[in-house]
């Protein structure tokens, strides 16, 4: 299972966040330019979908096979501050494209996501946070003439692996954390938009001239 929440900041308050981050976190910054190909199988499959994630960021790019359930639902799930859902993963070969073309699965879309992220342990939970740009893609397959969809919009993920026995526990790490970027950012259950924080240019801004946050781990 994963518990995810996101959000929006604008392009330029992003340095301000990855100092923030810098400070929060204390895990060095990893670089994240990452093919992502959608395929679906047929029209029932709307719950779920099928991605391909090609890491370009790498010398040799790796890729994986990443399956992502549909979110739980009940009187818990919607007493969470976090999205939980199924998810699956595995690495593959460079011929697993094919592969899917070959039992029937068809491209739906494709995108380059390119930015940063933090890895870390918050509270015992496994947390990223991830800060991106989303690029469409022009052409087939053509990662390197990519167009940002929302010039001067970042997304902010913060996802951490859980499991039945402790998915509350580990969405209560998430929205403690979430507390700290609260000044530059609001953070919710994807498919929920919290749009543009009010307070954000004065973070940054104080941010840009203190130089970073207060380590909390």
């Amino acid at each position: 299972m994963e518990c995810v929440v996101q959000g929006i900041i604008e392009t330029q308050h992003v340095v301000a966040l990855e100092i923030l981050l810098v400070g929060l976190c204390g895990a060095p910054k990893q670089r994240i330019r990452v093919h992502e190909l959608f395929l679906k199988n047929g029209p029932n499959l709307a719950s779920s979908e099928v991605r391909l994630l090609c890491d370009l960021a790498k010398t040799t790019p790796s890729w994986t096979i990443r399956h992502v359930g549909g979110a739980m639902r009940g009187a818990g799930a919607d007493q969470l501050s976090v999205l939980v859902r199924p998810i699956a993963e595995s690495k593959a070969s460079s011929t697993a494209l094919r592969f899917f073309y070959g039992i029937g699965y068809k491209l739906d879309h494709e995108v380059l996501k390119t930015g940063f992220a933090f890895q870390f342990q918050n509270r015992g939970a496994n947390l990223t946070v991830s800060v991106t740009s989303t690029n469409r893609l022009p052409r087939l397959h053509a990662t390197d003439d990519a167009v940002p969809i929302t010039p001067g919009i970042h997304l902010v993920e913060i996802t951490a692996p859980a499991a039945p026995e402790n998915y509350t526990e580990v969405a209560s790490a998430i929205a403690s954390f979430c507390e700290y970027l609260s000044p530059l950012l609001h953070l919710s259950k994807p498919g929920i938009s919290t749009g543009i924080v009010p307070t954000a240019a004065a973070a940054a801004a104080s941010l840009m001239s203190s130089g970073g946050g207060i380590k909390i781990l």
